[in-house]
């Protein structure tokens, strides 16, 4: 296995991941996460599936704009798994106007290599 081609694969999908979010586009990031992707969220129980996921963002979406910057800290592969350590920052701009909210954390994700040789996302835990 090239472990160059693997890290840029993997920058890939972080890159497409957040140019679908702030573009508002569900349907571009949900094959980017495996059917039984867990979310780790600070104050709320583990948020489980992509229908819980797209649940979820079209519910924000409604009520914010989103826009998000990444910097991908490590990425590290062991066989058919990789974890990748992000800095993310978020700014979130009401739908109904006010003041922008902007956020700044780490993110640990876990991806998975499918059969086909893609990467998505497998456990992501967000400390925003």
């Amino acid at each position: 296995m090239n472990s160059s081609l693997e890290k840029r694969k993997i920058r890939t999908v972080v890159a497409r991941w957040l140019r679908a979010s702030s573009a508002g586009r569900v349907e571009q990031i949900l094959p980017l996460m495996a059917e039984d992707v867990v979310f780790l969220r600070p104050g709320h129980p583990p948020m489980r599936g992509r229908d819980a996921f797209a649940k979820n963002f079209r519910t924000a979406m409604r009520s914010a704009r989103f826009s998000a910057k990444s910097t991908v800290e490590e990425i590290e592969i062991l066989g058919g798994y990789a974890y990748c350590w992000i800095n993310l920052a978020i700014s979130m701009t009401p739908a109904n106007g006010g003041a922008t909210h902007r956020r700044r954390g780490d993110i640990l994700s876990i991806y998975r290599k499918e059969r086909d040789g893609s990467w998505v996302l497998f456990r992501d835990a967000n400390m925003l």
